[in-house]
């Protein structure tokens, strides 16, 4: 019988699968898996982790934060060691046409090493603008002005998609201007609906039909709603599904992290998420309390929302490593990256 997807995306316990794991990604309610640096000590090893994920379900999404800069899982055994985002806006200041060059290559060698190991999509990229403020946002950022943040994330959703990936912009409405770390705080942004839309959410309208997926901020915006975006009807429902007409899959933050604990058990934070109007809930580095969340949770997703989240898997068959890395357009791109970064 086939399985439909669930709305939950949970992580496993190690470098491969143990029984536990084995049931959690079984269970109807499970649509996804994150993997993180712990999942990682090579490729081969990753290839074999992957492959054990599909054979239990083939129809699960296999994710990881994978930007460039800090925030990037995997560095040895072969994967390039992708550039910050801030650097490529700082190469934009310089050289427009090159700088949007080196960042669809960026985009493709990204996309392209991911998806010869077995992984579906990355979560990026990050749309946030950088107002030298932000402690977790900062060079993961391209720009301070929207206009370049959204070329710049034009361009590298051009690589990824040569690559046969879908993109993820983050975190919507923005989390540039809010200091605060997520991470372990309630992050505040004071500013008004017009000066947010103005600026912030710029990138994710003038992107358009190219931007496939959004992840929400956990971050409250007291004078649009008293809630966080992710848990906002407001944000998803008015502003980005009704005012910005996106069409795209809407995947939770980390619902484990500090600001989204509302008070709540994870599965009413799940529940009131979900209810919000994302697709898809992510419960990281805890499975055992993602798998209390998966017996726990009552919800069906609608049609929409499955075709919405079906339409994030990767397009065309990807490259095994061995060919990759002697096919022209990797190489042509790994040749842009030295050339701007030597």
């Amino acid at each position: 019988m086939k399985t439909i997807p669930g709305p939950v995306m949970l992580d496993v316990v190690g470098k491969t699968l143990n029984d536990d794991d084995k049931r959690r990604l079984a269970h109807p309610m499970t649509g996804g898996v994150i993997l993180f640096a712990r999942h990682y000590e090579s490729r081969a090893q990753l290839i074999a982790l992957t492959d054990s994920i599909r054979a239990i379900r083939e129809d699960l999404l296999i994710a990881v934060d994978h930007e460039g800069g800090r925030v990037q899982r995997f560095r040895t055994d072969g994967f390039t060691v992708l550039p910050a985002m801030g650097k490529l806006g700082t190469l934009w200041d310089s050289d427009v046409l090159h700088a949007t060059k080196v960042t669809t290559a960026v985009g493709y060698i990204l996309a392209a090493e991911l998806r010869a190991c077995g992984i579906d999509m990355s979560f990026t990229p990050v749309l946030d603008l950088n107002y030298g403020q932000s402690q977790v946002i900062g060079d993961r950022s391209f720009h301070r002005d929207p206009r370049v943040v959204t070329l710049l994330a034009k361009s590298l959703n051009h690589g990824l998609a040569l690559a046969g990936m879908s993109n993820c912009g983050k975190h919507f409405p923005g989390h540039g201007f809010a200091r605060a770390d997520s991470h372990v705080a309630m992050p505040v942004d004071d500013r008004s609906l017009d000066e947010i839309l103005r600026d912030d959410t710029a990138p994710y309208d003038w992107l358009g039909l190219s931007l496939g997926s959004v992840i929400p901020a956990h971050v409250v915006y007291p004078k649009v709603d008293s809630k966080p975006a992710g848990f906002s009807r407001v944000w998803l429902q008015e502003i980005l599904r009704n005012k910005l007409r996106f069409e795209g899959a809407i995947f939770s933050d980390d619902l484990s992290m500090e600001a989204a604990r509302q008070g709540g058990t994870l599965t009413e934070g799940a529940t009131a998420a979900l209810q919000a109007g994302c697709d898809m809930v992510l419960i990281c580095n805890q499975p055992d309390e993602a798998e209390k969340v998966l017996e726990a949770l009552r919800f069906a997703p609608s049609k929409e929302s499955r075709r919405r989240l079906k339409r994030m898997r990767p397009r065309g068959k990807a490259l095994k490593w061995s060919k990759l890395v002697a096919e022209p357009q990797y190489l042509q791109a790994q040749a842009l990256l030295r050339s701007a970064f030597a």
